[in-house]
């Protein structure tokens, strides 16, 4: 069974902890450096992105993700896209650039304007899980501007992409945690071999 870190700093991570024990994953909270030992891969959870950043320096855990990165898949979703982006904006912050993407902060609007909609997936994203549309719920969500030419967009929401990859990598700007829905997850796990 790959085991599967989830950034417990911050954020709603128990709800990755249970979506990824219900894809077929061992969950493990990371709270420091050595957690990041023996994982197959890393879930960085949605949550506020400014005080995550604030946390992982305050923990150095900047390097020591940026250099897992490197050797291991992670996913991002909501803040965690923000922090895995190579370019962030409204306002500018410091990321782990792990992932050819431009993000802007919140553009979708304030907690008031969270919602949940659905969302029809790209022809390859249903060929590597299962056809159909999926629930997403988005809180406070960014919204992917750029996306470089190694990237590929899975899915998009309005026009504009909110599940992306590159390489390992992978990012959602909505909460795939907070539905039923196992897809998300499940393909995140298929990097894992």
């Amino acid at each position: 069974m790959k085991r599967v870190g989830v950034l417990a700093l911050q954020g709603d991570f128990h709800a990755h902890v249970k979506a990824a024990e219900r894809a077929g994953a061992a969950a493990v909270e990371v709270r420091c450096a050595a957690d990041l030992e023996s994982l197959d891969g890393l879930i960085i959870p949605g949550g506020e992105s400014t005080t995550m950043l604030k946390l992982l320096r305050e923990e150095n855990l900047m390097e020591p993700l940026r250099q897992f990165g490197r050797r291991r898949p992670i996913f991002g979703t909501c803040a965690g896209a923000i922090l895995l982006a190579n370019e962030v904006s409204s306002p500018a912050q410091e990321s782990l650039g792990l992932i050819d993407i431009g993000v802007e902060r919140n553009d979708y609007g304030r907690q008031i304007d969270s919602r949940v909609s659905s969302v029809t997936p790209e022809a390859e994203f249903q060929s590597r899980t299962a056809p159909g549309d999926m629930e997403a719920v988005f809180i406070r969500a960014p919204i992917i501007r750029r996306v470089g030419n190694g990237a590929r967009v899975l899915a998009r929401y309005q026009g504009d992409p909110v599940l992306v990859e590159e390489g390992r990598h992978m990012v959602a700007t909505f909460h795939p945690e907070l539905s039923t829905d196992r897809r998300v997850h499940e393909l995140f796990l298929q990097k894992l071999d």
